[in-house]
């Protein structure tokens, strides 16, 4: 249960409004009992020489205890699972807040498929607990506390008998809970594998169709969904264990109030009514069993399904903002770069070999840094350390002489456009896609000129609003990976960081747009990582990276004239255009 209690403080923020609820719970309860009270009064009252008037009030009462405890029964229902809503509201809120905090180490090792799992299916069952659960247990709990002084009342031994069989109930609510939480774990574990599963294919259907694999991954799917279903088979055996036993239970005390406080009926001890009433309190108090091996049954589940939110949020989140942050010089159009002996290895691979090693240099403000090197060699993840997407694990990353460390997540966003290597677009428009929180001032139609955007624009059949399929399935990878261009220019950053960003436009094209891109980073700092060296022809410095270090670094003429590693890449990729231009 106490992967519950971060639920505490979603549940105190409506007390007030738990209190109405569950205080309806408590007067539906109190008014129950005053049924087998009216009704032995009824019964008794049929002995009696006039019996038409006692009999006729009695009902009377009945009728409107029946009414009343109606009216509090809706209040409660309505109350408490309105609540759980709520709170489910509110922690979906939270969870998606606090996975768009998580860093990018987090989604290298977990799944996407699972934590959608977690944010529907889990959610689903937490907000279970926080209504239904918490109404049924109050329920039945008030109703014990509430009848059985009633039933002591009628009898104090005939009471105390008729609840010997119950007696059971707490051990076996403790072996059977036990294995209903181990079992629902197990479940949602699955839900999350199989969810994972189908989000990829699904992702990935014009792959399973181009290789014709569709009869392999149903197959595959279906051993997911049989393991998902032998695994609810288990918890439903349980399940079926746990109501019949809580019927046999109270069974019992039927047998025992027949048979016991039918001779006490004989003997005179009590009267008919009175029998009446006490089996109807009985009758009162084992209805509601069936409902406390549901609410436990969605307690358990609920405390599995929480336990797998909570490593969610008790996930460290390793890039944050600073306890006291520093602010960039206000008012400049660019920043200047500083790498200091940075070390860094990718949090999901510590025992790996450094990715950078001892990378040290500066890009003055209004500076441009060209970065190539063999695939392996380091240079996404020198880029992704200037958007501060991982820190380094030794050294330091500067911008106009700040430590990023030292600055908030949302400055050193603003301060750098990142276009990263693998494009992702929106199931939105074109538009909203480029714009991204950007104001639509007119910069849509400048910067889709730079990226060369506007031409594939004006084969869209709605232009900048047409809506685009998933990940941007309309577009051409050149496509997308300019309007990717054309949305980090749209933030109007002062530095501007691009990870291979032209790969899959032709040479023509990224000719065109290297030329724009010119013109518009004039006056802005700008770092672009290319295995073309023509990207980087015009840098004022290119840097060479082999195995996480700087083997080179020159302008492009120095680096051609010294025969190296550079110079063997233009000659390389100068022999692959020639042999293009001849076929």
């Amino acid at each position: 249960m106490r992967d519950l209690r971060p639920l505490g403080p979603y549940l105190g923020k409506y007390t007030g409004t738990y209190v109405v609820g569950l205080a309806c719970v408590i007067g539906s309860n109190s008014l129950s009992t005053l049924v087998p009270r009216f009704l032995g009064r009824g019964i008794d009252a049929l002995a009696l020489p006039n019996p038409i008037p006692a009999a006729r009030q009695a009902a009377l009462w009945l009728v409107l205890v029946a009414i009343a405890g109606g009216v509090l029964r809706y209040g409660m229902r309505r109350l408490l699972n309105g609540i759980s809503r709520r709170i489910e509201y509110d922690l979906r809120n939270d969870l998606f807040a606090r996975l768009m905090a998580l860093p990018p180490s987090f989604y290298d090792r977990t799944p996407l498929g699972d934590l959608m799992a977690r944010a529907t299916n889990d959610l689903l069952a937490v907000r279970m607990v926080a209504g239904p659960a918490i109404m049924y247990l109050t329920d039945t709990l008030t109703r014990g506390l509430i009848l059985i002084p009633a039933m002591v009342a009628v009898n104090p031994t005939l009471a105390a008998l008729a609840m010997l069989p119950l007696l059971a109930l707490p051990g076996l609510e403790a072996v059977l809970g036990r294995r209903i939480h181990e079992r629902s774990l197990a479940i949602q574990d699955q839900f999350g594998k199989m969810t994972e599963f189908v989000r990829q294919h699904l992702t990935g259907i014009r792959i399973v169709r181009a290789y014709s694999q569709e009869t392999r991954e149903t197959e595959a799917f279906a051993r997911h969904n049989r393991d998902y279903a032998d695994r609810n088979v288990r918890l439903a055996k349980v399940q079926a264990a746990l109501d019949p036993t809580l019927g046999l239970l109270g069974g019992l005390s039927g047998v025992v109030v027949l048979l016991v406080g039918g001779r006490l009926v004989l003997t005179g001890a009590i009267s008919t009514g009175e029998f009446v009433a006490f089996f109807v309190y009985l009758a009162l108090l084992v209805w509601p069993l069936v409902f406390l091996g549901w609410a436990i049954n969605l307690t358990f589940r609920g405390t599995a399904a929480m336990s797998r939110i909570n490593a969610i949020f008790q996930e460290p989140i390793p890039i944050a903002d600073p306890a006291a942050p520093v602010a960039l010089p206000a008012g400049r159009a660019a920043r200047a770069i500083r790498f200091e002996d940075v070390w860094f290895r990718y949090p999901s691979a510590p025992d790996r070999p450094w990715v950078l090693a001892g990378v040290s240099f500066d890009v003055p403000a209004g500076g441009s840094l060209g970065v190539v090197g063999a695939t392996g060699a380091g240079k996404s993840a020198l880029v992704e350390l200037i958007a501060r997407l991982y820190d380094p694990d030794q050294g330091r990353i500067l911008i106009d002489g700040v430590d990023l460390r030292q600055l908030t997540l949302a400055e050193v966003r603003a301060a750098v456009g990142f276009v990263p290597q693998e494009t992702f677009l929106f199931s939105t428009t074109l538009r909203a896609n480029v714009l991204l929180g950007a104001p639509d001032d007119g910069r849509l139609e400048r910067v889709a000129a730079v990226a060369q955007l506007d031409r594939a624009v004006a084969e869209l059949p709605n232009g900048y609003d047409t809506l685009l399929g998933e990940r941007g399935i309309n577009l051409s990878g050149g496509q997308k990976q300019r309007a990717a261009i054309a949305r980090a220019l749209a933030q109007d950053p002062p530095i501007v960081v691009l990870d291979d960003a032209l790969s899959a436009v032709d040479a023509q094209t990224e000719a065109r747009i290297l030329e724009q891109l010119r013109h518009a980073m004039t006056g802005k700092t700008s770092v672009v990582v290319s295995h073309r060296a023509a990207a980087v022809r015009d840098a004022d410095r290119i840097l060479v990276l082999d195995q996480g270090r700087i083997v080179e670094s020159g302008r492009y003429e120095e680096l051609l004239a010294a025969g190296g590693r550079f110079a063997a890449l233009v000659r390389t990729q100068l022999i692959e255009e020639e042999l293009e231009a001849l076929e």
